[in-house]
């Protein structure tokens, strides 16, 4: 899966762009990167919004038990690759029914944090159980929602593009050619989110999150490490 977003949408993390700066190498615009993936799954389904946002995904490759999936609810986009293994407790916690899948659920989830639920962000995601890693953007605010499970089951990677547009996939050999040294795992048990404006651990969510420079020879340029606890991220 693949989300692609401009910088009117959501600001390039300081860290990798620092990562960048130190260690210039080649990068691609945006459009290329999103025309390298659909190359490379013609049975790709893509969604478009004006020069700001792109979500792509494929079923191509996916793992039986964990595959991707898609779906718009109330102008909510979501991109999903995981299973939540307590998804039947949950869809009774969102009044769902019994058809709905992980990636309804994240839609559901999401609203509720972002309407109704007097819970932080680190709660609502600190319930989801499994292996996962998910996109969220809401068109109507100009949202992005991100998150991955607590053990990194589902890598997902994160980067900046030669135009400065911040992408996320799950195949870290997508955006190494597109992204240069501005490259990262994005970390186990965190959420990004810009409605609070910067990357959390909803694990440990009094612990800051940080950025070290990775080695020279890496493809990373950074690794993401949560303070003040045994999870280290981007590793992978």
């Amino acid at each position: 899966m693949l989300g692609v977003f401009s910088s009117s949408i959501v600001s390039p993390p300081d860290e990798l762009v620092a990562a960048g700066s130190r260690t210039p190498s080649p990068k691609t615009k945006a459009t290329a990167l999103v025309n390298r993936f659909l190359d490379c799954n013609p049975s790709a389904v893509s969604l478009q919004f004006g020069d700001h946002v792109h979500l792509a995904y494929t079923h191509h490759n996916q793992s039986p038990l964990q595959p991707r999936s898609f779906a718009v609810k109330d102008e909510i986009f979501c991109l999903f690759e995981g299973a939540l293994d307590n998804l039947g407790s949950l869809k009774q916690q969102y009044g769902l029914g019994k058809s709905a899948n992980e990636v309804v659920l994240v839609i559901e989830a999401y609203k509720a944090l972002r309407d109704r639920a007097p819970y932080p962000p680190s709660h609502v995601v600190g319930h989801l159980d499994g292996s996962f890693a998910f996109v969220v953007f809401d068109k109507s605010t100009s949202t992005l929602f991100v998150a991955t499970d607590q053990f990194g089951k589902v890598p997902l990677y994160w980067g900046i593009t030669a135009d400065g547009y911040v992408a996320f996939a799950n195949d870290a050999e997508l955006l190494k050619g597109a992204c240069g040294k501005s490259l990262a795992s994005f970390p186990q048990g965190c959420f990004y989110s810009t409605a609070v404006g910067e990357l959390k651990s909803y694990e440990y969510p009094k612990n800051r999150v940080t950025a070290v420079p990775a080695q020279e020879e890496e493809i990373w340029g950074a690794k993401f490490m949560v303070e003040g606890s045994a999870v280290l991220a981007a590793t992978k």
